[in-house]
């Protein structure tokens, strides 16, 4: 299976975004799609209930009694949200299982801050530190005219990781995700410039 693991500390920086998003385009693509949720909120889940039967199916965990969650037998892919604080042992242990991890950050000085000891925690692992596991950077909810899109810019160009885009603040991702939908059960043309803002995205994930 491959995996991403979608991840911050931060609350609210996007994670469920990315998660239903990612996990939507597989779906989209053929794949079987698992999408778990170790949030408390349970947002990825309570989308996963929203979805309508006549859209590209995602699952969700194999939950039985007694037994630790696992994806459903021939799950291909699996986008893994995480809650916010994501630290330590339980961090160490979901990286023991993944392949990329996707990194949202949204452009504030408290994101930023978080944000950037995250990612120095992440480097300390052994599977991020001999590459067997990737880490991208995708600003969220990002104007690229204001001023704080400006710090973003300059704190990304610090980093050792690539920063696979910039997504913009779109009513898209709000009516979408109320159906249980993504951008990429949108038709392109309704779709066009988010799905051009994901393309370099999709790009990294697929990438060897």
């Amino acid at each position: 299976m491959y995996s991403v693991l979608v991840a911050n500390p931060k609350g609210g920086a996007g994670k469920s975004t990315l998660s239903t998003n990612v996990a939507a385009h597989y779906a989209t693509q053929g794949a079987r799609v698992m999408l778990g949720d170790i949030d408390r909120q349970q947002s990825a889940r309570h989308w996963l209930a929203l979805r309508s039967p006549l859209l590209a199916p995602i699952s969700g965990w194999d939950i039985e009694p007694d037994l630790p969650a696992r994806p459903p037998r021939g799950t291909t892919h699996v986008v893994i949200d995480t809650p916010a604080g994501l630290r330590g042992k339980r961090l160490e242990t979901m990286l023991r299982s993944v392949d990329r991890i996707l990194v949202p950050v949204q452009p504030s000085i408290f994101d930023i801050l978080a944000t950037g000891e995250f990612l120095n925690e992440l480097a300390q692992h052994k599977r991020v530190s001999s590459a067997r596991v990737r880490i991208g950077i995708v600003g969220m909810r990002v104007d690229t005219r204001t001023r704080a899109a400006q710090e973003l810019e300059r704190f990304c160009a610090g980093l050792d990781l690539p920063v696979l885009g910039y997504l913009r603040n779109s009513q898209l991702y709000v009516q979408t995700a109320a159906h249980g939908m993504s951008i990429f059960d949108l038709s392109r043309s309704r779709a066009q410039t988010d799905r051009e803002q994901w393309q370099p995205i999709i790009d990294w994930l697929d990438s060897p």
